[in-house]
C-alpha cells in the first residue's frame, strides 16, 4: 500500500500525469494494462473504513476505468460484490477480482454483454442469488466511439451505443427494483457530455442526457419505497474508453488539457463519491447528479 491515500493532502493540479501523452491506439473495448501512463484505480492507495460493511453491490463495467476503481473502493469498505464485464476484458478483470478478494469480501464474476435484455435480467438474478440479496446497483459500463459527423455514424453503432448505455441501465434497474429493500441505492453514470457536448460524440452524448433524465425520474418514482437514485457525471477521465476509439489519437495526446485543472481525472478520483452515494451518509440525497469534471462545472 502506498504511503499516501485518498485523504493525503496534495496539489490537485500536479497530483496525476498531465498531457501531452503518447498516441496509443487499442482495439475496443481496450485494456487498462496497455495504457501509458497506466490509470490509477486506487489499487495502492484507497483505504476503507467499513462504510459499506454488510452491503451487497452489483457493479457493471468493473474490469477497468471507473468501474474498477469503484469495485476496489466498495470491497475495501466491506461490501460483497457481483462484477460484470465483457468476456474480452477478462485480463483486466482478473486483476481487479484478485484485489477484491484480498479485501476479504465475497466477489462473483458474471461476464457478459449488456446489450442483451436476457443477459441483464440474468445478471441481476445471479447477483441476488450469489450474494443472498442486493442493495446497491452501480451502472458504469459504457460504449463510446467518436465519429466526425452524423453521416459517419452507422445505425449499428447508434444502436449499440444506446443499447449499452441506456437500454442496459433501464433493463438492470427494472430487474433490480423488486429485490431492493428500503435504504437501497442505485447509482448511474452520466457525463459532462450530457451538458457540454463534443461535436464528435453524436451518439454518446445523447445517451448521457438520457441517463440524467432517467436518473431524476427514477429517483422520484422510488422515493416512496425508500430507494435513492443518483448519478455521477465525470469529465475527461483516463480510461481505456478513450484510446480504444472514444477519441481520435490527436485528442488522446492532449486529453484533459482544456479543463481548468489541465489534466484528465484518474478513476481513483471518482471512487469516493460513489462510496458516499452508496452509503447511508448520503441519506438525504436522491435524484441528483454530481459532477467530477476537473473544474468544468455542470450548469
Amino acid at each position: 500500500m502506498s504511503s499516501t491515500n485518498q485523504y493525503t493532502m496534495r496539489d490537485p493540479v500536479t497530483q496525476y500525469p498531465r498531457p501531452p501523452f503518447e498516441k496509443q491506439p487499442q482495439p475496443a473495448p481496450g485494456l487498462a494494462r496497455d495504457m501509458k501512463p497506466r490509470p490509477d484505480h486506487g489499487e495502492d492507495s484507497y483505504v476503507g473504513f467499513g462504510r459499506l460493511k454488510g452491503r451487497k453491490a452489483l457493479i457493471t463495467g468493473g474490469d477497468s476505468g471507473i468501474g474498477r476503481a469503484v469495485a476496489i473502493a466498495f470491497a475495501r469498505e466491506g461490501a460483497d460484490i457481483t462484477l460484470n464485464f465483457l468476456p474480452e476484458e477478462e485480463e483486466d478483470a482478473k486483476e481487479v477480482l484478485d484485489l477484491i478478494r484480498e479485501s476479504g469480501v465475497q466477489v462473483h464474476a458474471v461476464p457478459g454483454d449488456l446489450k442483451s435484455e436476457a443477459f441483464c435480467n440474468t445478471l441481476v438474478e445471479t447477483a441476488v442469488k450469489k450474494m443472498g440479496g442486493l442493495d446497491i446497483v452501480v451502472n458504469i459500463a459504457g460504449k463510446q466511439a467518436y465519429q466526425e459527423t452524423i453521416m459517419d455514424i452507422t445505425t449499428k453503432q447508434f444502436d449499440e451505443t444506446f443499447k449499452t448505455n441506456v437500454y442496459a441501465l433501464f433493463w438492470i434497474c427494472k430487474a433490480a427494483v423488486p429485490h431492493l429493500p428500503r435504504g437501497a441505492t442505485i447509482i448511474n453514470t452520466a457525463s459532462i457530455q450530457a451538458y457540454d457536448q463534443s461535436p464528435i460524440l453524436g451518439d454518446y452524448a445523447p445517451t448521457k442526457s438520457a441517463i440524467v433524465g432517467f436518473t431524476k425520474v427514477l429517483g422520484k418514482q422510488l422515493v416512496d419505497k425508500g430507494i435513492r437514485v443518483n448519478a455521477v457525471a465525470p469529465g475527461p477521465i483516463w480510461t481505456p474508453l478513450q484510446p480504444s476509439g472514444g477519441q481520435p489519437q490527436d485528442k488522446v495526446k492532449e486529453f484533459g488539457k482544456n479543463v481548468p485543472l489541465g489534466r484528465p481525472g484518474q478513476p481513483a478520483e471518482l471512487a469516493s463519491i460513489y462510496v458516499f452515494l452508496a452509503s447511508q451518509e448520503s441519506s438525504y440525497v436522491t435524484a441528483e447528479v454530481f459532477g467530477v469534471t476537473g473544474g468544468h462545472p455542470l450548469p
